[in-house]
């Protein structure tokens, strides 16, 4: 059987005989070519790897290694890595023996290992981070071959990322950490914030409550002065009037000036709070520059040449668009600080046209006005170069009015001056094209006598001291003067007989108003009697309710030589 055997190997090798190896030799030396072609192939395939391989047995250790792979260890030669089991366990895997022995038993469970990561030693004694498939071979004594990949750039680069990652997530928490301080600080000044504005409108509204409180106790404060005020003002103007010895003169115009000082004062006072607390609101219409300015060169006239002056106007013939009293009363300030502080020489009220407005302008020849002083001169109680109390005239607020009712009008101011020369005080007001439609009352013309003397006066008034200084002031002008205290007084003094003109209080006892009891008398007699409301009011709403009324207003303490001028004008119409 055995013979059998061996002949049948011999057959197929091609050696039983001589015809039979000729006819097998060249397949057998055609498949020998192809083996070593293969052979071939892959020894140049395992020579030029780009990754490192290596064959090993798990009993003699390294059995052959690629050029890769000495590379990758830095060795120069394959021949160098080529270690026994006990070497390999010390010179290649850094966890030793036991690493070895591990890889071994994975292996022989499952006959490879793939994706297997570890770290190998170095020539050097560096080590390196690897990627393993080992493949044990079958029907083999422990031998298996490996494919190692070097991954350390690949690890670094994941160490890298997982730094950078534990830095930003360290930054994020630090950030984090300092926005969440950051919102409890801004929260903290929020609150802090709300009650710091709580309180600031607490304040406001006290201080607020506390104006209008000064408000009303000023307007009361000041209606009951303005009342003996008033009086003492009639008075005093009765005895100017008269012949008196020098001594007795003299003493009358002291008291003269004191009054006039203290009704400035009080005056001023109650037009700065007005304008400080909004409460004056501008009533525009359309006026003729005569009708604006020639009431006051009529008013300051008899000024000018008390002090020595002279007065020259200069009024265009055009209409501007304004508050007739606001206006009056800026225009008014300019010619009172004129005469007040021009020793001698002359002022001079007069107008200049500026493309769509005119400029009212007041020029004096006073002492002038250094340049570093400009800028304080409409401050509040602020008077220049007086350097001693007695040589005060007025509290120093006219100016302040007059800045305050421009800003509220929109109207520019011009000053200009020069020390020792003079100086100017001017304000822009706008032109309209439309002619007024009103016209004013025109003040009392020269030439046409006295129409006082002999006329019948009414006097209404709830103060028995005004009435007794009204009733001595006009019987001096010669007038007959009936004085009652309500209606019912008046009709029972008059005895059926009406009035030439009547003069009433606007504000009478138990709410009763002075138009009102014109409307009464009038109505009684049958007849539109001239009429005049005299008044401590200086409201706005008094002064529109006479508008429409249409009977004038004179605020008290009255001017006597307003209240002549009015009285005037009304007898002349009538």
């Amino acid at each position: 059987m055995a013979r059998r055997s061996d002949e049948a190997l011999v057959g197929l090798l091609g050696l039983s005989s001589q015809s039979a190896r000729k006819s097998h030799y060249p397949e057998l030396l055609a498949r020998l070519e192809e083996l070593e072609a293969e052979r071939n192939r892959y020894k140049w395939l395992f020579e030029h790897a780009v990754h490192g391989i290596i064959q090993a047995s798990l009993q003699d250790g390294v059995l052959a290694a690629n050029p890769a792979m000495a590379r990758m260890l830095g060795y120069e030669n394959p021949q160098e890595v080529l270690w026994s089991l006990g070497d390999l366990a010390r010179h290649l895997f850094v966890g030793g023996f036991d690493e070895l022995m591990l890889i071994r038993d994975q292996l022989n469970q499952g006959q490879a290992l793939l994706g297997y990561e570890t770290r190998l030693r170095r020539r050097d004694g560096t080590t390196i981070d690897v990627l393993m498939n080992l493949l044990l071979k079958p029907e083999s004594e422990g031998v298996f071959e490996g494919f190692v990949a070097d991954i350390t750039e690949r690890k670094q680069a994941q160490q890298r990322l997982q730094q950078l990652n534990d830095e930003l997530e360290r930054r994020v928490a630090a950030r984090t950490f300092e926005l969440l301080e950051s919102n409890r600080n801004l929260q903290r000044q929020i609150e802090e914030r709300e009650r710091i504005e709580l309180a600031l409108r607490e304040a406001r509204d006290a201080a607020e409550a506390a104006n209008r409180s000064k408000d009303k106790y000023l307007a009361a404060a000041s209606h009951d002065l303005l009342q003996p005020l008033n009086a003492a003002r009639l008075l005093i103007s009765t005895l100017r009037e008269r012949e008196l010895p020098e001594a007795e003169h003299n003493l009358v115009e002291r008291s003269h000036l004191a009054l006039e000082g203290a009704e400035d004062l009080l005056t001023d006072l109650l037009d700065i709070s007005k304008l400080d607390q909004a409460a004056i609101k501008p009533d525009i219409d359309v006026y003729r520059l005569e009708e604006l300015l020639r009431p006051l060169a009529s008013e300051f006239e008899g000024v000018a040449a008390a002090s020595g002056l002279e007065l020259r106007v200069r009024i265009a013939d055009c209409a501007v668009r304004t508050d007739f009293r606001l206006l009056t009363r800026i225009l008014r300030n300019f010619l009172s600080n004129a005469c007040r502080y021009t020793e001698q020489g002359r002022v001079l009220l007069g107008c200049r046209r500026r493309g769509d407005f005119v400029e009212l302008q007041v020029w004096d020849t006073g002492r002038g006005i250094a340049a570093n002083q400009m800028d304080k001169i409409f401050l509040e109680f602020n008077q220049l170069d007086v350097p001693r109390a007695a040589e005060r005239k007025g509290v120093g607020l006219g100016l302040a009015i007059v800045e305050r009712i421009a800003r509220m009008l929109g109207y520019p101011l011009q000053v200009r001056s020069q020390p020792g020369r003079g100086s100017l005080f001017g304000i822009s007001v706008p032109l309209a094209a439309e002619r007024p439609r009103h016209q004013t009352q025109p003040p009392p013309q020269a030439g046409l006598g006295n129409p006082l003397p002999g006329r019948r006066l009414l006097v209404i008034d709830n103060e028995t001291d005004i009435l007794h200084s009204m009733a001595a002031l006009l019987g001096q002008w010669g007038c007959e003067v009936v004085t009652a205290l309500d209606l019912a007084e008046a009709l029972q003094r008059l005895q059926g007989q009406a009035p030439d003109v009547i003069l009433a209080d606007y504000h009478l006892d138990h709410a009763v108003l002075g138009h009102q009891v014109i409307r009464q008398l009038r109505s009684v007699f049958d007849r539109p009697i001239p009429a005049l409301i005299i008044s401590a009011d200086r409201s706005d709403e008094c002064r529109r309710e006479l508008q429409a009324l249409g009977v004038p207003l004179l605020n008290k303490p009255v001017k006597p030589g307003k209240l002549r001028a009015v009285l005037s004008q009304l007898l002349q119409d009538c």
